[in-house]
């Protein structure tokens, strides 16, 4: 077992060492009710193709059984499946979690695999503003379609503007919590969101969360988010408090999502209080931006 080898190049090599044609393996495990054709195990050794699918994904335990290897050895081996959907772009093309974000050290403790595969149909996200003009608690709510068997979470991350501690974070049943990594030096909260199951391809889950400042933050003058990959729609609502409301706000979506470097073009539009002291701003069919909303104060 070489710890840097691929699912393709793994099962090739547990192939030829276990000295059975890919007639034989076929037979073995079609007489075990699982039947994986000789044309399908050659596409998966050759690396032309995966299994992705539920039923593939099972005949992977037995194929490692027939072919004497340890549980996991080839399902631990595969890569994150091929984005598919009417709303994620052709091949593998759209930027990673760690490019929109970066992720620090949190990158190989929290499972990125699935981000892929997640369809992001809509979100709303509402920005709560305290009589102190500072940025209180920032809630989530998504809608996701799986495009693969086997998704069973979803990664959040929130960074501040500077460092301090991560905020909290509070999910809506039936939503837990796994690996949480947080990174004060880098104000930087990563979390898993594990689902109830693993999803079929096809199926849609919701993700409620609300993220909850631990200690009070400086004043705050506007609400950021990463839209690294197509969305149908996204809703964002900032809330003021009566005694906080700013005397001017603006909707902001850029071209691109770096931070820093080379200038980004920011388109602005007005928005208008409405009585219950909240603005809020839409963009639909948005990818590859940051968008958000500032606001100013007399």
């Amino acid at each position: 077992m070489h710890g840097e080898r691929p699912f393709h190049e793994e099962l090739r090599a547990a192939i030829a060492a276990s000295g059975l044609s890919l007639d034989r393996i076929h037979e073995r495990l079609r007489l075990r009710g699982v039947p994986v054709s000789a044309a399908t195990l050659s596409s998966w050794q050759s690396g032309r193709h995966q299994p992705e699918r539920r039923r593939s994904l099972s005949a992977l335990t037995v194929l490692e059984d027939v072919l004497a290897l340890p549980p996991a050895a080839l399902s631990a081996r595969l890569a994150p499946p091929r984005p598919r959907g009417r709303w994620l772009p052709p091949g593998d093309t759209h930027p990673a979690l760690d490019r929109a974000w970066p992720l620090g050290d949190a990158r190989h403790a929290v499972d990125v695999r699935w981000d892929s595969s997640l369809t992001r149909l809509s979100c709303h996200n509402r920005a709560e503003v305290d009589g102190e003009r500072r940025l209180r608690s920032l809630s989530s709510r998504r809608l996701l379609r799986a495009e693969a068997d086997g998704a069973d979470r979803w990664i959040a991350l929130y960074r501040l503007d500077s460092p301090g501690p991560p905020p909290r974070i509070r999910l809506a049943e039936p939503l837990r919590l796994g690996t949480v990594v947080e990174l004060p030096e880098e104000g930087l909260l990563v979390a898993e969101m594990l689902f109830e199951r693993p999803l079929a391809r096809g199926e849609t889950v919701i993700v409620d969360y609300t993220v909850e400042h631990r200690e009070p933050l400086p004043v705050s003058q506007h609400v950021e988010t990463a839209i690294h990959v197509p969305m149908r729609e996204h809703l964002l609502e900032v809330r003021f408090a009566a005694e906080a409301l700013p005397s001017a706000c603006y909707s902001f979506r850029t071209t691109g999502l770096e931070r820093e470097g080379r200038a980004r073009f920011r388109r602005e539009r007005r928005l208008r209080l409405d009585a219950a002291g909240a603005v809020h701003a839409v963009a639909l069919g948005a990818e590859g931006c940051r968008f958000g909303i500032r606001w100013v104060w007399e």
